[in-house]
């Protein structure tokens, strides 16, 4: 009888300390051993010469919209788009169909069923007033809650007063929160003057949802998370001004972390003049040119930023072009495209292989709960894996998204690595030979847990 289940070798393996060359051990789905080659044996051997092995992909922030509307996106479709790309645990919340009681998480649970191809984990909306229903979400298995400081895709907005209960709550219940962080009191005025004005180029954006709006936001959130003892992360993070306030509550305290974005890192602002509502995503783009550019990634490297996700957000080229910019959806897709903007810029020399271990997989999958089942590569560990070939390359177009949206805002870029094959528990999900096609994936739910999804 074989000794294991599969067996990975010859492979460059990466981890947020260092690299080295070794053989990987896959037994029951976990990584069983990992070492220089001993003679085992394996039912199946992958070899991975010339490759680097990731952990793969854990990618925090995700709107596939089940089980509302999914016109624009499904899990089928997103989570497919994720094993592809390297992704092999994501933590979704759609805002059609919010989750703000354990039954609601029960019955979504229930629905995606069979549904993913990937392990997802699944967030609880937070509502304003509504604080006692954070203790039993938390213990029904939510991954964490979503919490808005201004009225977005229908959920209303929370006022720094709001804002503090809620993070008292969830101090109490030992819960984590994803704050949106744009002062409401500003974006209200600001649209109130643009559209009087009749704008409806893309130029308004950046000035509705303006950077002031977000560093005001995202400071009062990170000093109330300090002074309510709470856990929290401050969702994809535009510009270094707002990450210096987060650092600083940081330095004093504050258990707040700071999530990123590639469109924060590759796009310009200036871009929504040409492209319009294909740039219409919230907060906007904010880099104006080389230098601020030059300065997140250097936040990405020095921890700063703590941690990268898609917020894949999808609405098709058909639906984009259905409106204009005030009436069109915000958000970009992006599970297609995240881990190849990281190992592009890993080979440019803007981050190291050790840091895509560290902000797509470690850090986010320690933030909330998931670590060392996800997010590691470690005996013991869920065998979540992505051979990557560092050397590959090729030009991202449309024509490679797999996401309902079928577009990119990378289209036409020159990348350098790719991913070769996506390992979701010791089962090969994904090569370059083939699309994914076993829905596999399985619910994992939140540090809070305590029975059933129900909260029982």
């Amino acid at each position: 009888m074989p000794d294991f289940d599969l067996l990975i070798t010859g492979g460059t393996v990466v981890t947020p300390t260092g690299r080295h060359r070794t053989d990987i051990a896959v037994k029951d789905g976990l990584i069983a051993a990992l070492g220089p080659p001993r003679g085992d044996t394996a039912r199946e051997t992958a070899d991975a010469g010339g490759l680097l092995v990731l952990p793969g992909g854990v990618d925090t922030h995700v709107h596939l919209m089940d089980p509302a509307d999914t016109e624009r996106e499904d899990f089928p479709h997103g989570t497919r788009a994720a094993a592809a790309a390297g992704v092999t645990t994501i933590i979704e919340h759609s805002h059609g169909r919010p989750v703000r009681t354990p039954e609601d998480l029960r019955e979504k649970v229930r629905h995606l069923d069979g549904r993913a191809y990937v392990d997802f984990a699944l967030a609880a909306h937070a509502w304003p007033g509504d604080t006692a229903a954070v203790a039993g979400l938390w213990r029904a298995g939510a991954a964490f809650f979503k919490v808005f400081t201004c009225t977005t895709h229908g959920i209303p907005g929370h006022s720094a007063a709001d804002l503090l209960a809620h993070l008292r709550a969830t101090a109490a219940a030992g819960a984590v929160s994803l704050l949106h962080c744009e002062d409401e009191s500003l974006t209200e005025a600001a649209e109130e003057v643009l559209r009087a004005a009749g704008r409806t180029d893309g130029g308004l954006l950046p000035e509705w949802r303006s950077r002031d709006a977000e560093v005001v936001a995202a400071a009062v959130a990170a000093l109330l998370v300090r002074r309510a003892g709470a856990r929290a992360a401050v969702a994809h993070v535009s510009h270094p001004e707002v990450a210096e306030y987060l650092a600083a509550e940081r330095a004093r305290g504050a258990a707040i972390a700071a999530e990123t974005c590639p469109q924060y890192l590759l796009l310009r602002e200036h871009e929504v003049l040409r492209h319009g509502v294909f740039r219409k995503f919230t907060p906007p783009a904010r880099a104006r040119h080389d230098a601020d550019e030059a300065a997140l990634w250097r936040l990405l490297r020095d921890g700063g930023l703590t941690h990268v996700s898609s917020d894949h957000a999808p609405a098709t080229a058909e639906q984009k072009r259905s409106g204009n910019i005030w009436d069109v959806h915000f958000g970009l897709p992006g599970l297609d495209s995240t881990m190849t903007v990281l190992l592009d810029a890993a080979a440019r020399g803007e981050l190291a292989y050790e840091d895509i271990a560290r902000l797509y997989a470690e850090t986010p999958a320690r933030t909330y709960g998931l670590w060392p089942a996800k997010g590691a590569l470690a005996a013991g560990s869920d065998a979540d894996l992505v051979l990557v070939d560092p050397d590959e390359r090729w030009t991202l177009t449309n024509d490679d998204v797999l996401s309902k949206a079928g577009w990119t805002p990378f289209h036409g870029r020159r990348m350098t690595g790719r991913v070769t094959a996506t390992y979701l528990r010791g089962h090969r999900i994904h090569d370059t030979r083939r699309p994914p096609t076993a829905r596999t994936g399985r619910f994992l739910p939140g540090a809070g847990h305590s029975g059933d999804p129900a909260g029982g």
